[in-house]
This record gives structure tokens, C-alpha cells and sequence, in this order.
């Protein structure tokens, strides 16, 4: 029978980074729905999703002696509440012979970690129903015959990247990771995966620990990035008995307990036009998965001829049954309840949202197991058979042919394994397993043991789940720390030298002293010497190393003294870092009192960073003679009037001294790449370097289209139907003048004849009649001497689209742009009067640079403060130079003077029209001046439609009152 995807969401509490943020919650939950709010429009609408479960986990709990985490309001759900709602149903029908499974989602911090495994006394529902599947066989197994048998074994998988890595035996670890093949009958299995048979809720658990570490060491030493991989834990559980007829009956049932990737890595927005976006496999589990879903859900609809595209990715082909086939499937959400955090949970409850209309059909799997060995004899002998007469078809190529040679060849290999595994004893692979893991149990409890006395260091890492998973013990004497074989703390990857450093530990107390050229940082202070160590110090090897000493004896004296000894977490130990090298306080506004943009500022400066500094090193030691610099961008120079500044990536080419300015999204892409190309060359592949340019992640075309600058154009003239003609500097996002740009702006008329002499005095006069206007972007001069042509684009008033220039080349010192462009608005409304008074048009200057020469160019040095160099300059206010006008309210005001200008210009030419027609009448002794002579000095000097209004009102003013007469001591107005 078909039923849906059940989906819960979970919300967690503040973290530590969000309350220091002073972050507002922007969630609710009113029974099965969950509530959104919008922290940029508090008008808008919230969003409500509806689930099967909506666990509030925010607040209302205390924390009790044992340190689990009670309930202290009935809104508050803890994690059995939890594993009663979903993990109980799993587990029950796994007894019925069913597959099951658990998907995680959410971003990296959410609480994923938290809800699955748990922490201290607070199991996770992984532990806790591992601790009840044990607890129900060995009460089955008191009432159980002889001939009734439970086995329990599990696998750990990781896809990064598209392949699939074995987290509980990296001996398989092979390039291009290990293969995914389709059977006829149990679809896609991943080739060679090792499954170990567990015989405790303990055991189970130290499998995960084992492969955690192992995705741990990888990550830190680049081979891998783990808020990009999905892992697999999958509990197989088998019951053996006879039936009534005396055969022996298989019930099998398979957990799979998916992790996927945090979900804010899954946003490539920002790359667009990057030549490498698609050629990125890192986003394509994601993407695909979600593409399957939209078209399970479009099934469920009623929609027809849609087809799933499962085998467009690793993780969907592995999914399949957990999506639409043979499963009964759950999947929990988890959110961050901080307006800081909005989009990423927005993300995560539209994604959770389409995951419930899935639907999937569920069987018994339940198997004779004299017919299954048979049926897999008669499947090898066909298999045999097929390899002796080479039956692999006709039309094939030989290489076609030895692959799926090699095919059969790999499913009669896993056939006959499974055919030892059935007539084996369930007990004998037991025992072996006992065996093996006895001694590796035995080293993990001395090893906690050595912890209480002994000082060593353990690691933080981004991703809280793999934090403490490597720990190096610091023995009494001297402990070298490096890449050599031999060497007691052996480290690999990003800047660690053969010889990185020394540890001292002698009577207790701890020194480390660096070697030459050696990357170190305690507490984010570089070190050059010897330093001591305290308990709790934070210490980072090279670029990637980033560890935390556990000093027994230092932390007891520290309590004796009444110290408050707080644990380190990977946030702070960056923020410490970004300190030094000073991050804080590089908007400006150093105060305690910053403001929210601020703080949210810094902190992607503080994300950035150890990024930045990563990419340098792999750019360093691929000799690829490239340097990254963080920079911010105002909102000006994005063409914005208002909002915050922006973390962007400068790329120079130490070669050519090119410049590009990446965002940090496609910075990020980029990284992840970046790292992919170090593991191979790492592995020692000789084809590590890519084989042309365009796939290599630190080259960027010199044609690729690089931004100049801006320049702001204040239309406060138009209001008055006065020309504007001015030549203004283009700023970049440091404020620096990068140029000169002939910009004019030219009231006209509806065939685009220029009116240049007319003029309202009041801007008013203007609502309700049709303004025509020309823009005119005449040349660009001094530029820099490296571009090689350029072009401009803007958005006028409400323009979806820009309007854009063509691609001028530098004649001399010039770019002849020699753009113009027609505007006609009609009629003039209140809001586009209030436009032109008070806004601009941001004319963005794009260019693309010369081609390098080619010469051969020195590396710049990688110090861990030059990726902040840009930054500060770009943090700094944005001044003038040379006299000219750099600044968006120096722009404001020259128009404001030049148009006060003109205004008083054209008042003073009809003044003197005026003058020059009654001296000639006073000179001719004219007691009349005709109203036609005066029109035309008025329209000569003023709007043609201020003209029309004047000649309408005396046309009335006749008609009401016969001939009107104006007279004076000097003449009459007729």
C-alpha cells in the first residue's frame, strides 16, 4: 500500500554566534504547523508549512543534574519525544521485514547532529534505537528455539563529489571512489562495500566513530570537505527461523540513515557565468535529488509520463528505494529559529515541504533461505556460462566488452560471498567480529583513560559533528609534529612541513616552538618561539590544523583557583584569529554599540577568512601564481542606492597583475574545486593539473568582463527640464578614481530633438504631462592602462533589465563610447517627480583586460595578513582625489549647483529678453506691447508647455473678459 514521506521539522535553540548577534526568533510552531516570518517585511504575510511533526525545541527546558535536557513547558519536545514519534515506528517496522529510512537535512549547525546521534545523556535517535533493537533480541532470544537467529551488521558511506568513499575501510580507497552497480532484483549497491557484523548498541556506535574520524582526518587534510558530502549509515538486520512447513525463512530489513550535505552549501547563486558552474559535480547530489523529488511529487499529482532522473547522480541511484520504491521513509528538517538565518531556513522548509508528497510502497522482505542460495547458484552458473562463450553482445567496442566482462565477473564475486555468508554460522561471523573488534575496544578504553592524566590535543572543526575526533597525545620529552614518517604527531596537507614544529612537555608543563617558515598560530597570535601552552589553548598548524590542548593538571589548578574554564568552539577560535589580523572593527565602527549590518558583516569576513587563506596555500603550492585578496563592496558600486556592504574575493594574477573580483559564492564554488585538484596532486596522480585552462578553478580569462567602477548621476536637473553635461570619476569599491566618464543628460522632445534653452521654475508643473529625455555616455578617459575595452550598463526608475553600451577600445587615452538613448515618461507621477529629485542613476563601468605577457612572475609571499589588506582599504570612507568628485553626495551636490546654475542662467537671459523688448518699445514710444511679442521672449527662455499654459490662460482670460489691457506708466500688454 502507497503512503506518504513522513516529514518533521525541529527548531533549535539560539546558538552562541546568534545571541551575540542579538538575533530575534522568526519562528512559531501552533501544533503540526511551522510558521515563518519575514524579518525584512514585518507586513508581509508569514509563511505556514504544515508537517506530520513540528518539534519545538527552542526554549522551554532545563537542564537537570545528568545534564539531559527536561522539559519544563508541554510546547518543548526532547530527544524521546522525538525518537517516540519516528524512531519507535522505524524500528518496529524493521521487525516486520521491512526497509527503512531516515533522512537529515538541514544546514551546517542546525541541530542535524544533535537529533541524530546526540550528545551526553541526551542519545540521539541513531543510539536510541540501536539501544532498543539489541534490548528486543536478547529478549527474543530467551523464548527463541535453536534454530532462531539475529544478525545485525552495518556500513558507512560518504559521496563527495560523486563518489563514494567507504568510511569503515579506507584500504578500498581507490581514484575515482568505488563503483555503483545495478543488480536486476535489488537495484543500485555500491561494489566492495564492507559490512561488519555488530553484536551491541556500544559496537554499532563505535563503527560510526570510526568512520566519523575517518572523515574527519580527511577533511583536514584536504582530501575531502564535509559540509559538501552526504554519508550513508546503513543497519542491516536479518531474522532467520523455520516456518511451519520445517524451511528456513530470511526476514531482511535494511536502516539507512542518510546525512545530506548542509543545505546553504547547496546555493550556487552568485556564480552565474562562471565557465567552471557546470562543470562542477559538487552541486549535482543536491540539484538531482531535488529534481527527483519534483518529480515524484508531479506523479503523486496525476501527472503523466514523468520520469524520475535517478541515475543522474550517486546519491539518487542510492536513494531510489528509500524515494519511490521498496521503503517506508521519514525524513526530519532541522532550522535555526534566528532571523539571521531566514533564507537558509526558508531553504529547508521548502525543501521538507516537497518531501512530503512522496509517496512510496513498502513490502515484506521475507525469503526462504534454502531458495535463495539456490537462486543465487542458478545465477552464477549463468553467469559462468556467459563468460566461457563471451556472450556480451554484438556491436560492442572491446573496451565496452572488458567493462562488462568486469561486471559479471564483480556480481559472481558478490554472489558467492553472499552464499558464504549463508552457510556460514550467524555465530562464527560473530565471534570473528568479536575478535577483532576486541582488541580496537580495548585501545579506545585506554586511550580515555590516558585522557584523564595525560595533556594532548584534540581538533575543532567546522562541522560540530566531527570535532573531537582526533586526538594527539603529547608524551613527557619532545614531540615532533610534521609530515615526516616516524614522526609522533604526524600531520598532512595545507602548508604542514616535514619538520613543522616541536612539543615540550617536561614536569608538566607544555612549550611548542615552530620551526622556520612554519605556519602557527595560539589563541590567533602568530608565533615565532617558544610559547607555553594553558589548558584549553587553541593552536593551528599551517592552515587547516586547528586543534584545542586538554591539560588535566593545568585545568585542576585553574579550578582550584576559581577560574571559569569554558569549552572552545570553532566559531570563537576563528573569531580570535580574524582579531588579530583585524577583522573586528573593520567597518568602521568600533563600538560596542555596533549596529546589526555590522555584526552580520564581520561575520562573513570571519567565514571568508581561513577560506581565503586556504586557497592561498594550494595556489602557493601548485605554483599556480595567483593571489586572493577579501575585499568589501558598498552598495553604491553594485549600482545599489542603499543596503550593506559585501564580502567579495579579489584574484590577481601575480603574472600579469589582472585583476577579478569573484563573489562569495563563486569564491566558494571555486575553493571546493581548488581543494579537489590539491587532493589529486596530493595522491600523486601525474594528470592532477588541469589539462587546459578552462577547467583549471584559479585561471580566469583576461576577456572575462571585470567591473571598473561607478558612477552616480543625479537627474535633480530633469525636474527643472535642464540639460545635464558633466564629467564625473569613476570610483571602484575602495572609493579609488579608476577614471573619467563624459556622462549628459538632455531633456527633448518626443522625436529626440534636444531642448537645451528650456526650463520650469517649478517642478510641480511637471505632474500629469510627458517628459522626454535623453541619456548620453559620451567617453571614458584614463582608465586603467590594463583595460583593454570597456562598456557601461544602468537602470533607469523601475528597468528590470539594464540598458547597456556597446564594447568601445581605448583610442589613446580614450574609450569613444558614443551611447544615447531615448526615456519617455507620460504621464509624470508624484513617485518619479520624487525620483529624479532625489535618486541617481548608478552607471556601472565594465572592462576586460589586456592579455598577459607571459612573463614569468614572482609568487606573492602568503602571509596571514595580506588577504585582509584589501578589505581594510575597501572598509575606509570613500574620499575625493585630485579634486575631483569621488563621493555619491559630492555628485548630488555638483548637480545640485550646476542646476541652481542654470536655473539662475536661463531666469537672467528672459530678465534681459524682457529688458532688451521694453527698451525697444519705450525707444519706439509704443504705449502697447502685443502678448505674442512677450510669448515669444517666454518661449524662447521657457517650456514650451509653461508657454502653452500662459497662452491658454489669456486665451480664457479674452474669452471672459473681451479684450483684456494691462497698462502701466510705461505701456500696455495687448
Amino acid at each position: 500500500m502507497e503512503e506518504n514521506v513522513k516529514v518533521a521539522i525541529r527548531v533549535r535553540p539560539f546558538s552562541d554566534r546568534e545571541r551575540l548577534r542579538n538575533a530575534s526568533c522568526v519562528v512559531t510552531m501552533i501544533d503540526k504547523m511551522t510558521v515563518l516570518y519575514d524579518p525584512a517585511n514585518s507586513k508581509r504575510d508569514p509563511r505556514q508549512y504544515t508537517f506530520d511533526y513540528s518539534y519545538w525545541s527552542h526554549d522551554g527546558y532545563w537542564e537537570r543534574g545528568d545534564g539531559y535536557l527536561e522539559s519544563t513547558s508541554p510546547s518543548y519536545v526532547d530527544q524521546r519525544k522525538v525518537f517516540d514519534d519516528i524512531g519507535a515506528e522505524m524500528l518496529q517496522n524493521a521487525w516486520k521485514g521491512y526497509n527503512c529510512s531516515l533522512f537529515a537535512y538541514g544546514q551546517t549547525g542546525s541541530g542535524k547532529s544533535y537529533t541524530m546521534m546526540g550528545f551526553g545523556t541526551n542519545k540521539g535517535i541513531i543510539p536510541i534505537m540501536c539501544d532498543e533493537l539489541f534490548s528486543s533480541i536478547e529478549t527474543k532470544k530467551r523464548s527463541a528455539s535453536l534454530d532462531q537467529e539475529f544478525q545485525v551488521s552495518v556500513s558507512m558511506l560518504e559521496i563527495y563529489n560523486e563518489q563514494v568513499r567507504d568510511l569503515l575501510n579506507l584500504s578500498l580507497h581507490v581514484r575515482g571512489g568505488l563503483k555503483v552497480r545495478q543488480h536486476p532484483t535489488k537495484g543500485f549497491y555500491v561494489e566492495s562495500l564492507t559490512s561488519h557484523a555488530v553484536y551491541s548498541q556500544a559496537d554499532i556506535e563505535s563503527r560510526i566513530v570510526e568512520g566519523t574520524r575517518n572523515r574527519t582526518l580527511a577533511s583536514t587534510n584536504m582530501n575531502s570537505t564535509s559540509s559538501r558530502a552526504h554519508t550513508i549509515v546503513s543497519i542491516y538486520f536479518h531474522q532467520k527461523s523455520r516456518n511451519n512447513a520445517g524451511q528456513f525463512v530470511t526476514k531482511m530489513s535494511s536502516i539507512n540513515l542518510v546525512d545530506l550535505a548542509g543545505s546553504e552549501r547547496s546555493d550556487i547563486s552568485g556564480t552565474s557565468g562562471d565557465r567552471l558552474k557546470e562543470g562542477s559535480l559538487i552541486n549535482q547530489s543536491l540539484s538531482t535529488l531535488g529534481n527527483v523529488i519534483k518529480c515524484l511529487t508531479d506523479k503523486t499529482k496525476g501527472k503523466q509520463f514523468v520520469v524520475a532522473p535517478y541515475r543522474e547522480s550517486i546519491l539518487t541511484k542510492l536513494l531510489k528505494n528509500a524515494l519511490g520504491g521498496n521503503s517506508k521513509t521519514a525524513m526530519i528538517a532541522t532550522i535555526s529559529p534566528a532571523d539571521i538565518h531566514y533564507e537558509e531556513t526558508l531553504s529547508a522548509l521548502r525543501f521538507a515541504n516537497k518531501a512530503k508528497n512522496i509517496k512510496t510502497t513498502a513490502v515484506v522482505n521475507e525469503s526462504q533461505t534454502d531458495k535463495l542460495v539456490r537462486e543465487l547458484r542458478e545465477e552464477n552458473q549463468k553467469l559462468l556460462d556467459m563468460l566461457r562463450r563471451g556472450q556480451m553482445g554484438i556491436g560492442y567496442t572491446e573496451e565496452e566488452v572488458a567493462e562488462m566482462r568486469h561486471s559479471l565477473e564483480e556480481q559472481l564475486k558478490k554472489n558467492q560471498e553472499e552464499m558464504e555468508k549463508m552457510n556460514n554460522s550467524w555465530q562464527q561471523r560473530l565471534k570473528e567480529a568479536e575478535a577483532q573488534n576486541k582488541l580496537k575496544l580495548e585501545e579506545e578504553r585506554q586511550e580515555q583513560e590516558r585522557m584523564k592524566s595525560v595533556p594532548h590535543l584534540w581538533n575543532l572543526h567546522e562541522d560540530p559533528a566531527l570535532t573531537g575526533m582526533v586526538t594527539h597525545f603529547i608524551i613527557p620529552g619532545k614531540s615532533k609534529v610534521g609530515t615526516l614518517k616516524g614522526t609522533e604527531i604526524l600531520l598532512s596537507g595545507l602548508s604542514i612541513l616535514p619538520d613543522h614544529a616541536v612539543i615540550y612537555n617536561k614536569d608538566g608543563v607544555v612549550n611548542v616552538r615552530p620551526n622556520a617558515d612554519a605556519r602557527l598560530l595560539v589563541n590567533g597570535d602568530e608565533v615565532r618561539s617558544d610559547k607555553m601552552l594553558r589548558h584549553n589553548d587553541r593552536v593551528l598548524f599551517g592552515h587547516n590544523h586547528l586543534y584545542v590542548l586538554h591539560h588535566p593538571q593545568d585545568l585542576a589548578k585553574q579550578l582550584r583557583e576559581g577560574r571559569s574554564v569554558e569549552k572552545p568552539t570553532y566559531d570563537a577560535a576563528q573569531q580570535e584569529i580574524a582579531q588579530h589580523l583585524g577583522l573586528i572593527g573593520i567597518t568602521g565602527n568600533r563600538s560596542k554599540n555596533r549596529t546589526q549590518d555590522d555584526l552580520l558583516l564581520e561575520e562573513e569576513l570571519v567565514q571568508v577568512l581561513p577560506h581565503v587563506n586556504q586557497a592561498n596555500a594550494i595556489s602557493q603550492e601548485l605554483e599556480k601564481r595567483v593571489h586572493f585578496d577579501i575585499i568589501l563592496v558598498a552598495p553604491q558600486a553594485r549600482g545599489l542606492s542603499e543596503g550593506r556592504a559585501e564580502v567579495c574575493v579579489k584574484l590577481v594574477d601575480c603574472i600579469s597583475g589582472n585583476e577579478w573580483v569573484w563573489s562569495k559564492n563563486k569564491f566558494t564554488n571555486r575553493k571546493y574545486m581548488m581543494a579537489e585538484m590539491y587532493e589529486h596532486y596530493m595522491e600523486g596522480q601525474t594528470d592532477w593539473d588541469a589539462s587546459c585552462k578552462d577547467k583549471d578553478p584559479f585561471w580566469e580569462a583576461s576577456d572575462t568582463e571585470v567591473p571598473i567602477g561607478t558612477v552616480h548621476v543625479y537627474l535633480q536637473s530633469l525636474a527643472y527640464v535642464i540639460e545635464l553635461d558633466e564629467t564625473l570619476a569613476i570610483t571602484d569599491f575602495r572609493g579609488a578614481e579608476q577614471g573619467y566618464l563624459h556622462v549628459a543628460v538632455v531633456p527633448c522632445d518626443d522625436q529626440g530633438l534636444e531642448r537645451r534653452e528650456d526650463f520650469l521654475e517649478n517642478p510641480q508643473e511637471m505632474i500629469g504631462k510627458e517628459l522626454h529625455f535623453k541619456i548620453k555616455i559620451l567617453s571614458a578617459k584614463n582608465l586603467p592602462t590594463k583595460i583593454r575595452t570597456c562598456f557601461c550598463k544602468y537602470k533607469v526608475y523601475l528597468d528590470d533589465k539594464s540598458t547597456m553600451t556597446h564594447e568601445s577600445l581605448q583610442t589613446g587615452e580614450t574609450h569613444d563610447i558614443n551611447h544615447q538613448h531615448l526615456f519617455t515618461f507620460n504621464p509624470v507621477t508624484k513617485q518619479f517627480l520624487s525620483y529624479l529629485t532625489n535618486s541617481s542613476v548608478v552607471i556601472e563601468v565594465w572592462g576586460k583586460q589586456e592579455r598577459g605577457s607571459g612573463e614569468q612572475g614572482s609568487l606573492l609571499p602568503s602571509s596571514s595578513t595580506e588577504p585582509l589588506s584589501s578589505a581594510r582599504s575597501s572598509a575606509s570612507d570613500v574620499v575625493g582625489a585630485n579634486g575631483h568628485i569621488t563621493d555619491g553626495d559630492k555628485c548630488k551636490l555638483l548637480v545640485e549647483v550646476s542646476t541652481f546654475r542654470k536655473r539662475a542662467e536661463r531666469a537672467e537671459q528672459i530678465l534681459m529678453r524682457i529688458k532688451s523688448l521694453l527698451d525697444e518699445a519705450v525707444e519706439e514710444k509704443l504705449q502697447v506691447l502685443a502678448v505674442e511679442d512677450l510669448l515669444k521672449v517666454l518661449g524662447s527662455g521657457s517650456s514650451a508647455t509653461l508657454s502653452r499654459d500662459l497662452s491658454d490662460n489669456l486665451g480664457a482670460s479674452k474669452d471672459n473678459k473681451g479684450n483684456a489691457n494691462v497698462t502701466s506708466e510705461a505701456c500696455s500688454v495687448q
